[in-house]
């Protein structure tokens, strides 16, 4: 399993749906209390659950890692860690799957400049308050100290997200094999 994490604007999601497309690894669905929005599935977006039942959830211990983020709580099940799906994750998740100490867990860290994240989060059509409020946050979340050892550190800054996606699938592979697991 690939788990990706960056600080905004890193090119996380994008490098995410450009290993599903070119690659067909697919986005571990998380599970949400917070409500369907239009055009949304459940099992394809999130699993869409009440809170009594991620309450039961949690005391049944079926999550890696869990946060309550306006109200609604959000959360990556044991049993979606599964070869060939990716997960996007916070610095706090992060650290949940890299204490899992999986072999089958494959950890990558985008690397990227403020400046340049900025200028994705403008092109992205973010009003610039909330991306400099993004940016802000970011220092402090994303600060070196806050991140975990992760497997691999990649430079998204000068690599289109092809390039990203590729070089992310090839180390996955190489290290899948090492490690002498199946995909």
């Amino acid at each position: 399993m690939i788990v990706l994490a960056g600080a905004s604007a890193s090119g996380k999601t994008e490098v995410a749906k450009a290993l599903a497309k070119k690659y067909g690894i697919t986005k571990m669905i998380t599970t949400t209390t917070r409500s369907m929005r239009v055009g949304e599935v459940n099992g394809r977006d999130y699993f869409f659950v009440d809170k009594k039942i991620f309450e039961q959830m949690l005391r049944d211990d079926r999550f890696i890692e869990h946060t309550i983020y306006n109200d609604n709580f959000y959360g990556s099940t044991k049993d979606q860690i599964a070869p060939n799906r990716c997960i996007v994750i916070d610095p706090a998740g992060l650290r949940a799957y890299i204490a899992l100490n999986d072999p089958a867990i494959v950890t990558f860290f985008l690397d990227s400049t403020e400046p340049t994240r900025y200028k994705r989060m403008i092109a992205r059509g973010d009003p610039d308050d909330t991306a400099k409020k993004r940016l802000h946050h970011d220092r402090t979340a994303f600060a070196e100290k806050n991140i975990p050892e992760v497997d691999f550190h990649i430079n998204s800054e000068t690599q289109t997200v092809e390039q990203v996606a590729d070089e992310i699938k090839k180390i996955y592979e190489r290290v899948i094999q090492s490690r002498g697991l199946n995909k």
